[in-house]
C-alpha cells in the first residue's frame, strides 16, 4: 500500500482519535493529519499513532468556522502537500426535543454536525479533484436514517449529511473521488457519559474504526456507499 495522508476532523477522542490509531496500525507508514479543537488530546492522540508507525501532526481547529478550517486546510497542503484520505468524523449529539429546542440548540447541532462537514470537504476535495484520485468518508448516525423521539436537532442534522454525502456522491465519482457514508448506531464514546446509556449494549470503537481502514484497503474500481454499523441485539 502507499503512505497515504488521512485527515482526520473530531481526531481528539472517542471513535476519531480509534480511526487514527486503527490507519496507523494497520497502513505501514500512513500520515495523519488530525484535526479538532483541543491541542493537548490532540497531542495525546499523535503520539499513540507514532508509536504505532505513523507520522502524526495535529491541527488544531473549530471546524464550524470557515476561515479557520481554510486555514488549516492551507496548513494540512504545506505540510503533507495533498490529502488522500478524508475522515469528516467531528460531530456532536445533544438528546433536545423538538418543542423545547430552541434556534440556538438547533443552529448549533447543524453547524457541529452538517455545516463542519460541509466546510472542510470543500476545503479539501477540490485538491483530490485535481488528482483524480481519493476517499471521503462522511460520518452519519443511524439518527440519519431512523428518527426517534427528542433528536430533532441531531436527527435534522445526520438526514443532512445523508444528503450531502449522497449528491458529492454521484458528482464525485466520475472525478476518481469515493464518498462513502458511515451509519453507527450507539458506539462507546465521550459523548453518552452521563446519559446513563449502558454501555455494554453499544459498539467498541474499534470495531467501527476498523470499518474504515477495511473499505480503504479495497481496490479503486470498488466504492463502498454505505456502511451500517449496529449493536448486535441493540434497538439504537
Amino acid at each position: 500500500m502507499p503512505k497515504p495522508v488521512v485527515l482526520i476532523t473530531g481526531a481528539s477522542q472517542g471513535i476519531g482519535a480509534e480511526i487514527a490509531k486503527t490507519f496507523a496500525q494497520e497502513i505501514r507508514g500512513v500520515r495523519l493529519a488530525l484535526v479538532a479543537r483541543s491541542e493537548k488530546n490532540l497531542q495525546g492522540v499523535a503520539r499513540s499513532c507514532v508509536r504505532r508507525g505513523a507520522k502524526a501532526e495535529v491541527f488544531p481547529c473549530d471546524v464550524t468556522d470557515e476561515q479557520a478550517v481554510n486555514a488549516m486546510a492551507q496548513d494540512v497542503v504545506k505540510t503533507f502537500k495533498g490529502v488522500d484520505v478524508l475522515v469528516n468524523n467531528a460531530g456532536k449529539f445533544v438528546p433536545t426535543e423538538f418543542l423545547q429546542m430552541t434556534v440556538a440548540d438547533f443552529d448549533h447541532l447543524l453547524a457541529v454536525n452538517l455545516r463542519s462537514l460541509f466546510l472542510v470537504s470543500r476545503a479539501i476535495v477540490p485538491g483530490m479533484v485535481a488528482r483524480g484520485t481519493g476517499d471521503v468518508f462522511n460520518m452519519s448516525s443511524i439518527a440519519g436514517l431512523d428518527p426517534y423521539p427528542g433528536g430533532a436537532g441531531y436527527c435534522a442534522a445526520k438526514f443532512g449529511v445523508t444528503g450531502l454525502s449522497k449528491v458529492m456522491r454521484e458528482e464525485l465519482k466520475s472525478k476518481g473521488v469515493r464518498v462513502c457514508t458511515v451509519y453507527p448506531g450507539a458506539t462507546v464514546s465521550p459523548s453518552w457519559e452521563g446519559s446513563g446509556a449502558d454501555w455494554d449494549r453499544m459498539m467498541p470503537t474499534a470495531d467501527v474504526a476498523r470499518a474504515f481502514v477495511d473499505v480503504y484497503r479495497l481496490s479503486r474500481r470498488t466504492v463502498v456507499e454505505d456502511i451500517i454499523l449496529r449493536p448486535q441485539g441493540g434497538d439504537f
